[in-house]
């Protein structure tokens, strides 16, 4: 298994599909850095929001799954409470080759606030927006920039391809748009 490099994204973007919309190259003025960069595509996250909250006294619960939970923003700043999270998107839509596995790291410049990205691997024939985590690990509030980066995705291309992929499976978040909730 191999790490790919930028011409590999690159040509799986603009001929495949791979990535849309695509930045040909990392931006970073005044911004959170978001595009392609040497082994890896920093995504951006995109203005829609659930902040969670415990105004109704809910309990996140994986196999129920209450909408009381968290409160929805459209906004270019999102503001995570101290010690909370909050659910986004990417603003690229991702089609992820049979024979590739995608990785996402935060990026380094949220780790250092203490605010963490989670995001699971990426499977072969994935397709959908990215759900993202924010979680705010501060006693503090933290911010979150739409439309800046969030998270960088690496490509890992398999020696040979998978028997059964993520579309075979008809996977329960495939094709995702918006922010996605838990399934069961």
């Amino acid at each position: 298994m191999s790490v790919m490099p930028d011409t590999w994204i690159r040509e799986m973007a603009l001929k495949n599909g791979m990535i849309e919309p695509f930045t040909e190259k990392l931006q970073r003025e005044g911004v959170i850095s978001y595009g392609l960069s040497s082994y890896g595509y920093d995504a951006r996250v995109a203005p829609e929001f659930k902040i969670f909250t415990n105004v109704d006294s809910a309990v996140v619960d994986p196999k129920k799954f209450s909408d009381k939970s968290f409160v929805d923003r459209e906004t270019d700043v999102c503001v995570i409470p101290p010690n909370s999270f909050a659910l986004a998107r990417t603003v690229e839509y991702f089609r992820i080759p049979r024979d590739t596995l995608v990785i996402c790291l935060g990026k380094s410049t949220y780790a250092r606030c203490g605010i963490i990205v989670n995001v699971t691997p990426l499977e072969p024939e994935w397709e959908g927006h990215v759900t993202l985590e924010f979680s705010n690990t501060t006693p503090l509030p933290a911010r979150i920039y739409a439309n800046e980066g969030a998270c960088q995705f690496i490509f890992l291309k398999a020696d040979s391809v998978c028997e059964t992929s993520y579309g075979d499976r008809s996977g329960k978040y495939q094709g995702q748009k918006g922010v996605t909730l838990p399934k069961l």
